[in-house]
C-alpha cells in the first residue's frame, strides 16, 4: 500500500462543506412537527452544536463509490436525527442538567415532553429513511436502534457496579461504535459497494467509534468543564465505570479501591474529592492504558481501509482517526 498524502482539517471541511450544509437544512426541515413543542425541543438540539462527525462519515463513505445521488443527504439528516433522539433519551435518564455548554432540553421542557421528542424524532429518521425504497438501510437501522436501546439497559444495569473491561467494551459498542461503524454502512450500501467493501468499510466505522468513545472516556476525566461543556468526571457521578477505572480497580490496593466504590455508590465527590480518584489513575498509568487502546482502535480503522485505492476521501478517512485520539473536547 502506498502511503497517500496527508490531508488537512480544512480540506476534509472543504470537501464535504455543502452536502454538510445540506443535512443542516435537511435535519432542520425534518424536525418541523405539527406540535409546537416538539419543534422548538427539535429545534433547540439542533442548534445545541455537536461535530456532525457521523453524518460526515455517512458522505464519505459513499464518496468512495462516487455516489452523487440525495440519498447521502437524507440518510445524514436520519442519523443526525438518531444520535439527537439518544442524546435526549440519555440526558433524562442520567437526570443530566447541562449538555454542549447549555441547559440539557430535559431541564427547559421537562421529561415527558422530551421522552416524547426523542421517540418523535426516531419515528420522524425512519419516516425519512423509508424514502429510499431499500429493505437492506431500513435492516441496519431497525438493528442499529436495537443495539442502542439493549446498550442503554445493560448499562443502566451495571450502574455503580465494578465491570469487565469485556463488559465496557460491548457497552461501548452499542451505544457510540454501532453507529458510526452504521454510518459508513449505509454509505457503502448507496454507493454500490460489494459485500467485502461494506464489511470493511463497517469494521473501520466500528474501530473508530471504540477509539472516539475511549478517549471521550478519557476527556470526561481530565478536561475541563468549560472545555467539556458539561460537569467533570459526568461518568463517575453516573455511577459509570469506565476504561481507566477498570483498569485502575484491577491494579490497586483495597483501600484506593474503597475511594473509587464510595464515589460509584454515592454518585457524588463529596466524601471522596475527583483529585483522588486521579491520582489512583495516574499512579497505574490507567489513563495511558485507556488512551493506548483508542491508539490501538484506530490503528485498526485505518488498516480497514488499506485496500481501497487512494485518493482524497481515503486520505480523509485515514486522517479521521488521528483527529480522534489527538482531539482535546
Amino acid at each position: 500500500m502506498s502511503t497517500p498524502a496527508t490531508i488537512s482539517a480544512s480540506e476534509i471541511f472543504e470537501l464535504l462543506r455543502e452536502d454538510l450544509a445540506a443535512i443542516e437544512r435537511e435535519f432542520g426541515r425534518d424536525t418541523v412537527a405539527g406540535v409546537e413543542a416538539i419543534t422548538d425541543i427539535g429545534e433547540y438540539l439542533r442548534n445545541g452544536g455537536g461535530k456532525r462527525i457521523r453524518p460526515a462519515l455517512l458522505l464519505l463513505s459513499s464518496k468512495l463509490f462516487n455516489y452523487e445521488g440525495r440519498g447521502a443527504i437524507r440518510l445524514g439528516a436520519v442519523v443526525e436525527m438518531i444520535h439527537t433522539a439518544t442524546l435526549v433519551h440519555d440526558d433524562i435518564i442520567d437526570q443530566a442538567q447541562i449538555r454542549r455548554g447549555r441547559p440539557s432540553a430535559n431541564t427547559q421542557w421537562g421529561n415527558s415532553k422530551c421522552v416524547l421528542a426523542g421517540d418523535w424524532l426516531y419515528m420522524q429518521a425512519f419516516k425519512i429513511a423509508i424514502q429510499e425504497r431499500n429493505f437492506r438501510i431500513l435492516d441496519t437501522l431497525i438493528d442499529l436502534t436495537q443495539q442502542m436501546v439493549e446498550g442503554e439497559l445493560l448499562q443502566m444495569e451495571k450502574l455503580g457496579k465494578a465491570i469487565s473491561l469485556d463488559e465496557h467494551f460491548d457497552l461501548i459498542h452499542r451505544k457510540t461504535a454501532c453507529l458510526f461503524s452504521v454510518c459508513m454502512r449505509l454509505g457503502a450500501i448507496l454507493g454500490g459497494a460489494t459485500a467485502e467493501q461494506e464489511e470493511n468499510l463497517a469494521q473501520y466505522g466500528r474501530d473508530l467509534g471504540m477509539a472516539f468513545q475511549l478517549v471521550d472516556d478519557v476527556l470526561d476525566l481530565t478536561a475541563s468543564e468549560d472545555v467539556l461543556g458539561k460537569p467533570v468526571a459526568s461518568d463517575l457521578r453516573e455511577g459509570k465505570v469506565t476504561m481507566a477505572v477498570i483498569h485502575a480497580l484491577d491494579r490497586c490496593t483495597a483501600l484506593e479501591r474503597k475511594l473509587i466504590e464510595t464515589v460509584l455508590a454515592q454518585r457524588t465527590f463529596d466524601d471522596v474529592a475527583h483529585a483522588q480518584i486521579l491520582e489512583i489513575l495516574e499512579r497505574y498509568g490507567s489513563l495511558e492504558a485507556a488512551t493506548s487502546q483508542a491508539t490501538q482502535y484506530a490503528a485498526l480503522a485505518r488498516n480497514a481501509i488499506c485496500s481501497f485505492p487512494d485518493g482524497e476521501i481515503k486520505r480523509a478517512l485515514l486522517w479521521a482517526p488521528d483527529f480522534v485520539v489527538a482531539r482535546e473536547k
